[in-house]
């Protein structure tokens, strides 16, 4: 096979929010809330997402962008520790086109004013894929987004 390639990148966003660690974890946990806040593009429309948040589960997010291109996600759970780590692997496509294969780890550590979390994400960029900064652009989006929900006054985990 000719013209492959895989660009490595590692993406690190650490944030303090002010709820407790169990809030956080739960807004992960809970098909209902991440389903709230795990989107970076509001205007893209929603196809497809389902979540089996457990060891050897998986989550699904399809999207169609402004231009009615698909966006699919697709995750594995590969380690959970309630309320302390989640680990987990996923693949990105481009209509038929996978364009990435990533491993994240989130921790959550509790500190004076709520939680520490920090969100590592070793990404392979595959065949030629030219990310140009885009998939850090839209981690720290979503990032901004479980911040201001586990934040929220009126959070359903309030």
């Amino acid at each position: 096979m000719t013209g492959t390639s895989a660009e490595h990148a590692t993406l690190t966003i650490e944030r303090n929010l002010k709820a407790p660690a169990a809030r956080v974890f739960a807004a992960w946990a809970d098909p209902t809330a991440k389903r709230q806040w795990f989107a970076c593009h509001d205007e893209w429309v929603p196809l497809e997402y389902s979540l089996d948040f457990r060891v050897g589960g998986a989550e699904r997010n399809h999207v169609a962008d402004t231009d009615g291109v698909l966006h699919a996600y697709e995750a594995r759970y590969i380690d959970i520790v309630p309320g302390a780590r989640i680990i987990y692997a996923y693949d990105m496509k481009l209509g038929e086109t996978r364009i990435s294969a990533s491993l994240t780890t989130v921790t959550f550590e509790t500190i004076a004013t709520g939680t520490r979390m920090l969100f590592v994400e070793q990404v392979a960029f595959l065949d030629g894929y030219a990310d140009n900064g885009s998939r850090l652009q839209g981690t720290q989006i979503l990032v901004d987004r479980i911040q201001a929900f586990v934040e929220r006054e009126g959070s359903i985990f309030h």
